[in-house]
């Protein structure tokens, strides 16, 4: 079961999408607009992917909260990205015991496609 977490009109989660189309690849998408992740979902995915991974310290959210300026501790980390979802570098996928964050289509054949 592939479940992809994202934003719908996020550049990398519609570059997701067209990858498990071309491949014909079924996925449950979750919205992080619609249903936003909470502080123990990141906590899981912190636990197979590195939290400097899921954190996007590139986007406009980041910039925006000033975050860089501030020391965040880990839990301030996930606390952070519980509160605005946006600080979630996307597309998050769960697939069966793996967390994979971001797009790369290298990687996503190589999980995907073997």
């Amino acid at each position: 079961m592939i479940t992809i977490y994202g934003i719908k009109n996020c550049d990398s989660v519609k570059k997701a999408f067209h990858f498990f189309h071309d491949h014909t690849l079924d996925y449950t998408f979750i919205d992080f607009k619609i249903s936003p992740v909470d502080k123990s979902k990141i906590i899981q995915w912190s636990q197979k992917a590195e939290l400097s991974l899921l954190l996007n310290t590139k986007g406009t959210t980041y910039r925006t909260l000033e975050l860089k300026s501030l020391t965040l501790s880990d839990n301030d980390k996930i606390e952070w990205m519980a509160r605005e979802n946006r600080l979630i570098k996307r597309p998050v996928i769960e697939y069966n015991t793996n967390v994979i964050v971001g797009f790369n289509v290298t990687q996503y054949e190589g999980i995907f496609l073997s």
